[in-house]
């Protein structure tokens, strides 16, 4: 039987956050893109042919990283209801890993245009890899840690992942900031060895992880004939039914999709942009995201605070409104200077309303027995948010051959997130008034 609140245990799985946080931050984050950008660039042309197609570099780059969490959201309850079923919930956890780490590896035979098919297939197999494990990791919590001290644990994971990529990032860009002098002619050699470093890391301390966690949460149950494989894709039906009765939380979920649609979309797009639109070079992109990784700790306290003075969707509101002027004003960015103010807001807003969404989203939960169900419904919201917003993006850029309007477009969604999120507070004033009545 798995023993709850051990501390060797809950070390052992913190230390897949500091694993798996080096892809989020190298591949997704900081130094993919921009060498995506500059080796798929011709002169002045940015287009490049794949599958018979003439497309925009960056266009491709956007819908093939949405199609990766298309996929994602589509299998995770199918694999969620393997794994509940043949209790073996770290073979999985183990599988996409290795998938993602030995993709992330795979790229550092990506050397430009003739090896764009490397190039894409590996960044769509390591973010398979990194969201597939992820849900197997999340399982875990539960399992390991009693409920009085999820949240702390959880927050331990969140700051091995946090100190575990920034030390990456940061090892990688004191070598590229030193290209010169290490005597390296070949401008490709580090950004690879950093995506090669990458996947090393992340499957060596995964082992710490492997080694300490029991092969499954639980026993494996009887299968009841193939109907089993279903069962993720009805607990996920039964969660909707729920909601539908639940007033506030049926509008506060649409607003979530439409603004987390817009949030995740900017952060993976973000370093795209500063290369292509603003012509940063990869220092500059590595030097900015790793800064927004520190100011959005303070934009954390910040919104949390925030919160706390005047209520959880009044500080997302403000949040969802200031992610809006940043679209708004990113159209109008043409200068390295107005980029890093920009990025400053994007840091503040970041940090906050991640967190932030998930705590009131938990608040709103109905008293159930079936927690995990719900945030399982969560999850799958969001990877169909990140996808559509990415697919959206991507399609924008190839039609008109500028990141400037897609954005802009984003606007939109934030737009139609804070229509929602107004809604949700005059519901939750309303029953307020009710109560004092």
């Amino acid at each position: 039987m798995l023993l709850k609140n051990d501390r060797r245990t809950i070390r052992a799985w913190t230390m897949y956050d500091w694993a798996n946080s080096s892809y989020a931050l190298v591949i997704n984050s900081a130094i993919f893109p921009a060498y995506y950008n500059s080796v798929t660039r011709q002169g002045e042309n940015n287009r490049v042919s794949f599958l018979g197609f003439d497309v925009e570099n960056t266009a491709l780059y956007s819908i093939a990283l949405g199609l990766s969490f298309g996929i994602v959201a589509l299998l995770s309850p199918l694999l969620s209801s393997i794994s509940d079923y043949a209790g073996n919930q770290r073979s999985f956890m183990q599988f996409f890993c290795y998938l993602g780490a030995l993709a992330c590896m795979a790229l550092f035979f990506f050397t430009g245009g003739d090896q764009l098919g490397i190039g894409i297939a590996g960044l769509m197999l390591a973010t398979i890899g990194y969201s597939g494990s992820i849900v197997f990791y999340n399982a875990y919590l539960p399992a390991i840690a009693d409920e009085a001290i999820q949240d702390r644990v959880s927050a331990q994971g969140y700051a091995m992942g946090y100190m575990g990529a920034t030390t990456l990032l940061i090892l990688n860009l004191a070598f590229i900031l030193n290209e010169k002098s290490l005597g390296i002619e070949d401008g490709t050699l580090l950004p690879r060895l950093a995506f090669l470093s990458t996947g090393l890391w992340w499957m060596g301390f995964a082992q710490i992880t492997f080694r300490r966690l029991p092969h499954g949460i639980k026993a494996a149950r009887p299968r009841n004939g193939g109907r089993f494989l279903l069962h993720g894709y009805e607990e996920l039906l039964n969660v909707w039914r729920r909601i539908r009765s639940e007033r506030v939380l049926r509008n506060f979920l649409p607003a979530f999709f439409f603004y987390i649609m817009g949030v995740q979309t900017v952060m993976f797009m973000a370093a795209s942009f500063g290369e292509k639109e603003i012509k940063l070079p990869m220092a500059a992109l590595i030097a900015t995201v790793l800064s927004l990784e520190y100011i959005a700790i303070g934009g954390a306290y910040l919104f949390a605070a925030l919160s706390k003075r005047f209520g959880n969707v009044p500080a997302l509101m403000l949040a969802v409104g200031l992610w809006l002027c940043i679209c708004i004003g990113a159209y109008f960015i043409y200068d390295v200077w107005s980029f890093f103010v920009c990025a400053f807001f994007i840091g503040i807003v970041m940090g906050g309303i991640q967190s932030l969404s998930r705590s009131t989203y938990a608040k709103m939960i109905p008293a159930t027995e079936n927690n995990a169900g719900f945030f399982s419904f969560y999850d799958v919201c969001e990877k169909v948010a990140i996808m559509l917003g990415l697919l959206m993006f991507g399609t924008l850029d190839q039609m008109t051959g500028s990141m400037r309007t897609s954005i802009f477009a984003l606007g939109i969604w934030f737009a139609v997130g804070l229509v929602f999120l107004w809604r949700v507070h005059r519901l939750r004033m309303q029953t307020f008034n009710k109560t004092m009545e």
